[in-house]
């Protein structure tokens, strides 16, 4: 009987680290600590700028960087021109024979001032504000809201026409901390020379 009771007390306390082990993973990656995850690795290799990951959570933001760079396309809307001069991804008559590589334009990297006409909307500035270093100058809930709603903070109740808000209010809470923090640790840039899509 002793030893039965033996047993079933180790099997329980086996039991209870496992439990204990798999709750400290799991608060890890809520935490954003996953530094294995191969999309923050990526997204790591991808960033077409220079990061200040200084009191900042830095998988969180090579998440953010695969998010941003890998699968939002936030780029395309919202840097001026978007790609470095002779390095679109395109093919002929847009690009060179054979198509480019597609380098990002780093010196105006996701500072908006691309014109959409209609309906006469420009993109907004993503990078970190130089004062409060606030994506946008947003707080993370101000970030969220806008994401998840697709009111813009600054603009009391007018809608975001342009932005795909309808699909990215579906990602997790992780993701959208990652977007925000990796758009803290890229660096405040101005808007560059562009023209509306499809002018």
């Amino acid at each position: 009987m002793r030893k039965t009771a033996i047993g079933i007390s180790l099997a329980a306390a086996c039991l209870a680290s496992i439990a204990v082990v798999a709750t400290a993973r799991l608060h890890a990656r809520d935490r954003g600590e996953d530094f294995g995850d191969s999309r923050v690795r990526e997204g790591f290799r991808i960033t077409p700028v220079r990061l200040d990951l200084r009191g900042k959570n830095p998988a969180l933001a090579g998440l953010g960087s695969y998010l941003v760079n890998a699968v939002g396309g936030c780029n395309d809307c919202h840097t001026c021109p978007s790609y470095a001069p002779g390095h679109n991804p395109y093919g002929p008559p847009f690009g060179p024979p054979g198509g480019g590589d597609g380098q990002i334009n780093a010196a105006n990297y996701l500072a908006g001032g691309v014109l959409f006409d209609p309906p006469g909307i420009t993109s907004p500035n993503l990078t970190p504000d130089p004062d409060n270093h606030r994506p946008e100058g947003h707080t993370f809930k101000e970030f969220e809201a806008l994401m998840r709603t697709g009111h813009d903070p600054d603009e009391g109740g007018r809608i975001l026409q342009v932005m795909p808000w309808p699909i990215f209010r579906n990602l997790s809470d992780r993701d959208l901390r990652a977007i925000y923090e990796y758009l803290r640790a890229i660096p405040h840039a101005k808007p560059g020379q562009c023209v509306a899509p499809g002018q």
